[in-house]
């Protein structure tokens, strides 16, 4: 008995000491929340006040082996949690991340034209605009491959999963009978240069999504950024080819510029184009606009869009013809 209790207490020690190794690091929490005014020119509005806060919990450790780990957990509004990932960073071949929602793949590029403040279909009027998102917008597993394998200024980042049908599952479970019978496994490759010229970024990405004997959905991205004195200057180019529910593609044009006023004060002028073909029929193109300026005062910052939208979610009625005034107090802790 007295041995089985040293092997037991020997087990013990060993046990709470691996724990204690696994848990070594450092838990951060970061929030705000934002306060607006929201003025539209149609429908019924309502109340125009509206609120919402955020928190995000960041967590990094080191393992034996001197591999950085990280998890991000971020909490909007009224969710359980937004956006969510874990990752694995080994030195000489890169960053490994289970992702649920965080942006990853060619998602980071689905609107990356400079503003002061939001993407044009951000501000509050529904555009019911449709860009590229590939596996990046849901549930995958990322590959942010190492710059020591890379030209220097390149970033390459390489994105799947097994089932791209938009679920977001708790641990130990899947999506099941509830998930889409037609997607299937999707893939995304982006790919960033800023080591061509100062202050110029290139960036482009492929994506595709099986479709189960349908042709598969593809998704592809170019563009570039070039920031000069206090202006910044971008355009990207991207066409998500769908061939399902009646769409066979959107094709999209961006462009936008912002200017630096000084350290506190910025504006920007962003506009977004994109064509939805139906198939068999013509196209119907959606055109979003967005002027902007943004303030900050240390912690807090007042924001103003005034946004425009024709053929709002690519319908040609005079209804879908929108504007839009947003005014923001956000506040970060």
């Amino acid at each position: 008995m007295n041995k089985l209790t040293k092997i037991g207490a020997s087990a013990l020690c060993g046990t709470l000491a691996a724990v204690s190794a696994a848990n070594a690091g450092a838990l951060t929490v970061k929030g705000g929340a934002t306060a607006t005014w929201t003025d539209l020119s149609y429908g019924v509005t309502g109340n125009p006040l509206g609120m919402a806060t955020a928190m995000t919990f960041t967590g990094s450790g080191e393992l034996d082996n001197g591999s950085a780990i990280a998890i991000n957990i971020a909490l909007d509004d009224k969710n359980t949690y937004s956006a969510a990932d874990m990752s694995l960073d080994i030195a000489g071949i890169g960053k490994f991340t289970y992702d649920q929602g965080g942006g990853t793949g060619i998602d980071r590029f689905d609107d990356k034209m400079p503003t002061a403040w939001e993407e044009t279909s951000g501000t509050g009027v529904s555009t019911g605009l449709n860009t590229v998102a590939g596996v990046g917008g849901q549930t995958d597993i990322e590959w942010a491959v190492s710059s020591d394998m890379l030209p220097d200024g390149v970033s390459a980042y390489i994105a799947w999963s097994p089932k791209a049908d938009g679920s977001k599952n708790n641990d130990k479970a899947n999506s099941g009978a509830n998930a889409s019978s037609v997607d299937g496994m999707g893939w995304d490759i982006a790919v960033s240069h800023t080591g061509l010229a100062d202050g110029l970024e290139v960036f482009a990405g492929y994506g595709e999504i099986s479709q189960g004997g349908v042709d598969d959905q593809t998704a592809k991205v170019i563009g570039a950024t070039y920031a000069v004195g206090s202006f910044t200057v971008g355009y990207q180019h991207s066409t998500a080819n769908l061939d399902s529910g009646g769409t066979d593609y959107y094709e999209n044009d961006a462009i936008g510029i912002s200017f630096a006023v000084n350290d506190d004060l910025s504006i920007s002028y962003g506009r977004h184009d994109s064509e939805r073909a139906d198939a068999g029929l013509s196209g119907v193109e959606l055109e979003a606009e967005s002027i902007q300026m943004a303030y900050t005062m240390g912690g807090a910052s007042i924001k103003i869009a005034e946004t425009s939208v024709d053929n709002a979610e690519y319908a040609t009625t005079t209804a879908k013809d929108r504007e839009g005034t947003t005014i923001a107090l956000s506040l970060a802790f």
